[in-house]
């Protein structure tokens, strides 16, 4: 089991966002902007473009609600959706909240929030995800 999986499951602690029974969205623990959320399929599966047409469509789909509300939650311009990342053999998105492109760069300095902000940022947008449905 690898460590995404591993948190979709609870065996590892993080600050969800957002679950159903195929998805679930926590908080990136290295985030660019408040509110930058990774959405996980449960189900182990290293590329993004290695899962069937039907279930890629339903994860863009929770992965939309998501980003919704993330945005009630993060007022911004837009939320970008990035597809990236080696270090984990896990598909995953990154929802960024983002006033600029450059919110969404990779190469920036990550912020450093403390565990009770990281918190209340995963309560804000849990409780917008909640209402949402």
């Amino acid at each position: 089991m690898d460590i995404f999986s591993k948190i979709a499951a609870g065996e590892i602690p993080s600050y969800k966002c957002a679950e159903n029974d195929e998805f679930y969205a926590f908080l990136d623990i290295n985030p660019l902007v408040k509110g930058h959320t990774l959405v996980i399929p449960r189900r182990e599966v290293d590329y993004f473009f290695d899962m069937d047409d039907d279930e890629l469509a339903r994860y863009q789909q929770f992965a939309k609600r998501v980003a919704i509300a993330i945005k009630q939650a993060f007022p911004c311009k837009k939320v970008a959706q990035v597809v990236l990342g080696l270090e984990v053999a896990h598909a995953h998105i990154h929802l960024i909240p983002m006033q600029s492109e450059a919110d969404a760069d990779f190469r920036r300095e990550k912020l450093k929030l403390s565990a009770e902000e990281m918190q209340q940022a995963a309560d804000k947008i849990f409780a917008a995800f909640s209402n949402n449905r």
